[in-house]
């Protein structure tokens, strides 16, 4: 249980705080104990503590909450704990509210001791408190048996510097305008129960101590309904996050599939399309080919037939210039040859005379030989073979150059 004890000055809910925490055994953490033994101790809070109890002003907010904040997290408090005069202000409850929350421990109870104003003055007045173990008296209706002393321990007790009549109207007058806004913050979340701070001690605590009661039997009945909520959400969730695997799987199986089926779609597609490349490509090449041995083709036939009929004019020149030749040789070679006979029976012809005359010469004395004058016939006939020479060596000497 996690309560918090709501109460003007002198309410007496410090009082009940410690009958609460023997009962449920739970750590009673006083703010303004921590605070006095700050005081006590001189230390820089203390001091900063001290100036605001003695003007009868509220403590600071981070000085308050950092020792609520150390003492919740001590061991003790796991199980609960009571909060007796804190908070006493709206922004601290709201800060009180944030740092539960963040501790995963929310408030079950916000315990109000309400007491009329003449009676708190009476209580503030007459206020004793032990130094050794804290135990409070009244003079008034609550005082000890020995005057000054602590029944239960024999401790000296105090009577605190605030507890005067202008210091009590002053913090009456901070409560009512900080600290009963706080009220109406916790009736608002319904965390909010009252008990009348008067009469016996032993009667307030009874009434209180039922209001814990049935506050920390509805906290379980609460806390059982929470837990099967949260068991059936994290079912719920478990179903779901196995539905959804399912779902997810499924999905991902189909997107596999799919994904193989486009990816065989794409292989067969890009087969195909290669196919198709290479097909028209052969295509394309065969027909460059094509093209490009026709023409070469034409080109090497019209070479082909250049030269072809290049040979055959040269051929049939050869061939007509041959025969001509052949005719003219054969011409000049029997004229020639008939030239040459001539030639040698003319020849032949004086050289047989000369042996002849030789011979006779040798037998008989030898007579001078008088050549006979040319006549104009034979010199013609000699004209008319020198010319016919010249002719025909003319003729051979052309058909040389020709060929």
């Amino acid at each position: 249980m996690r309560i918090v004890l709501l109460g003007a000055p002198g309410s007496g809910k410090g009082t009940q705080a410690k009958l609460l925490a023997e009962k449920f055994g739970l750590p009673q953490i006083s703010t303004g104990d921590l605070l006095r033994e700050a005081v006590a101790a001189g230390s820089s809070l203390g001091r900063q503590a001290k100036a605001a109890m003695d003007a009868g002003q509220l403590v600071g907010d981070d000085i308050v909450l950092g020792i609520i904040h150390e003492r919740i997290s001590r061991p003790d408090a796991r199980k609960g704990f009571i909060l007796d005069g804190f908070p006493r202000n709206l922004q601290q409850a709201e800060a009180l509210d944030h740092l539960l929350g963040r501790l995963g421990q929310p408030l079950n109870l916000a315990l109000l001791v309400a007491v009329d104003v003449d009676a708190l003055i009476q209580r503030l007045v007459g206020r004793r408190t032990c130094l050794s173990c804290g135990q409070m008296y009244n003079v008034f209706y609550a005082p000890p048996h020995i005057d000054g002393r602590c029944d239960a321990c024999g401790g000296k007790l105090r009577h605190r510097a605030d507890d005067n009549e202008e210091t009590i109207g002053n913090r009456l007058r901070v409560y009512e305008t900080h600290t009963l806004p706080v009220v109406s913050y916790y009736d608002e979340q319904e965390k909010l129960r009252t008990v009348q701070g008067v009469g016996e001690i032993s009667d307030i605590f009874k009434a209180v101590a039922k209001i814990v009661e049935d506050v920390k039997s509805d906290a379980k009945t609460e806390s059982r309904r929470t837990d099967a909520i949260r068991a059936a959400i994290a079912k719920h969730r478990a179903s779901k996050d196995k539905a959804d695997k399912k779902q997810v799987a499924k999905k991902s199986g189909k997107k596999a599939v799919t994904k193989a089926a486009a990816a065989g779609a794409k292989k067969t597609a890009g087969k195909t399309a290669k196919k198709a490349a290479k097909k028209t490509t052969k295509k394309a090449v065969k027909k460059v080919v094509k093209k490009a041995a026709k023409k070469v083709v034409k080109k090497a036939t019209k070479k082909t037939a250049r030269k072809t009929a290049k040979k055959a004019v040269a051929k049939s020149t050869r061939k007509t210039a041959g025969k001509k030749t052949g005719k003219t040789v054969k011409k000049a070679a029997t004229t020639g040859r008939k030239a040459a006979k001539k030639s040698t029976v003319k020849k032949k012809a004086p050289a047989r005379k000369k042996v002849a005359k030789k011979k006779t010469a040798s037998k008989t004395v030898r007579k001078p030989v008088r050549k006979k004058p040319a006549t104009p016939a034979s010199r013609k006939k000699t004209a008319k073979k020198t010319t016919h020479k010249k002719v025909a060596k003319k003729k051979t000497v052309r058909k040389k150059r020709r060929t």
